[in-house]
């Protein structure tokens, strides 16, 4: 079969675990170009995939600038980031694999998923719990009618303490105009899957939550900006950034405060940047817990909560229907079916799903997927493709504006409200 060919822009940690697919199955996938502003990352990405000089690029303008040299392009970009390049994308010719979220802006959303129609190019957007064997396991349970009627959901997304800080108060997406919210920045993957679970149209959102730990009136006594400089209770904080950042261990999350993983360019990181800042002293403005009331068009109701105050990071399921119940907890890959009425339970389990960097097996099914849908050049419907995402997508902006403004949102006006802003644009 067509070797699927690919451009990567933007050479971080997503684009990276993405790309890994072209190594593991070079008969399949092959990358032939790169879009890079930091040097060292683009050179190293030009290393794994024996790149030449002339297909690496420091921005996607010189990219495009040049003859379309690929079917299809992972797009891998920070979230404010992704709008420009997927149009450009698009109208020249590429399919298109874009990191979720879409974009922070529920218009650009839109856009990007009408001009997909209208080029008639693949547009998938990286929803990979779709793809893992948990996920779609529940999904055929649902299916087969395991536990009857599907009436309601409880979904946790359990963020963890240290990734909260890591990712959310000192890191990429810790202010809403850097990046984007974050039940859209974190959550979109959860707000997709109770989507597609419950497979009808949400009508109704509302939404409550804040930013009430991570902010300076939260600050013990005498803590200083940096924890380089000399932080009164350094043995007993739990955010101490040298006890994070400054161990043998240098995979993520510490891969990600320096390209130099050397214990020098470290402490230099932790010293400069913003990995090394107090937690209670860093600009960000993301809620740090969140609950979200969805209804959808079959009745089903959903009550959805992220936290960053769990020890695990984790995803845990409860479904409740007509006959039985349905639990589960992703990261232990294990599912449990009850039975109303026999009190049977039967007990689901896998092995060697992929692990929490994989996201349980899901980043390379997605790419598994993309190849496919590019062979088939268009023609067969993905599983993450634009005309699902936007509905999540919206629904995560719905909930924001309800968080923010105390009220329930009808989901259809929303929707309409920003096609209207769009027209008189």
């Amino acid at each position: 079969m067509k070797k699927v060919t690919v451009a990567l822009i933007g050479a971080g940690l997503r684009g990276i675990n993405y790309s890994e697919y072209a190594i593991q199955h070079p008969d399949e996938l092959q990358v032939v170009a790169v879009a890079e502003p930091n040097a060292e990352r683009r050179n190293k990405f030009k290393a794994r995939h024996k790149l030449a000089d002339d297909v690496c690029f420091t921005n996607w303008d010189e990219f495009f600038a040049s003859p379309k040299i690929a079917d299809a392009v992972f797009i891998c970009t920070q979230d404010n980031q992704h709008y420009v390049p997927t149009m450009k994308a698009l109208e020249a010719g590429y399919h298109v694999l874009l990191e979720k979220p879409m974009s922070p802006d529920a218009k650009e959303c839109v856009l990007m998923g009408e001009m997909a129609t209208k080029v008639n190019r693949v547009f998938s957007i990286c929803h990979v719990l779709r793809y893992t064997n948990f996920f779609s396991t529940i999904k055929e349970l649902l299916e087969s009618g395991a536990i009857g009627q599907l009436m309601s959901i409880q979904h946790n997304e359990n963020v963890g303490y240290w990734h909260q800080a890591h990712s959310f108060v000192r890191g990429n997406w810790r202010r809403k105009d850097e990046s984007s919210p974050m039940i859209l920045a974190k959550s979109c993957h959860d707000l997709d899957i109770l989507s597609w679970l419950t497979d009808s149209e949400c009508v109704r959102v509302s939404s409550f939550g804040s930013l009430s730990h991570f902010k300076s009136s939260e600050a013990p006594e005498g803590a200083p900006l940096r924890c380089t400089d000399g932080c009164p209770i350094s043995d007993k904080c739990l955010y101490y950034a040298p006890n994070q950042y400054l161990t043998e261990d240098t995979d993520w999350p510490t891969s990600a405060i320096s390209d130099d993983p050397s214990y020098d360019a470290r402490l230099k990181a932790l010293q400069e940047g913003p990995y090394g800042r107090c937690v209670y002293h860093c600009d960000n403005d993301v809620v740090d817990h969140q609950v979200v009331n969805l209804e959808f068009a079959n009745s089903v109701t959903i009550a959805f909560t992220m936290s960053a105050f769990t020890k695990d990071v984790s995803r845990t399921i409860k479904l409740m229907g007509t006959t039985g119940e349905i639990r589960g907890a992703m990261e232990k890959n294990e599912i449990e079916v009850i039975h109303f009425g026999s009190g049977k339970v039967e007990r689901i389990s896998f092995e060697n799903a992929g692990g929490h960097v994989g996201h349980g097996g899901g980043d390379m099914g997605l790419i598994k997927d993309f190849v496919k849908l590019v062979r088939a050049d268009g023609k067969l419907q993905g599983l993450t493709s634009a005309n699902h995402s936007v509905q999540s997508h919206l629904m995560a902006f719905a909930a924001e504006q309800s968080r923010i403004e105390g009220n329930s949102i009808v989901l259809k006006d929303f929707a309409q409200s920003v096609c209207r802003d769009e027209e008189v644009k």
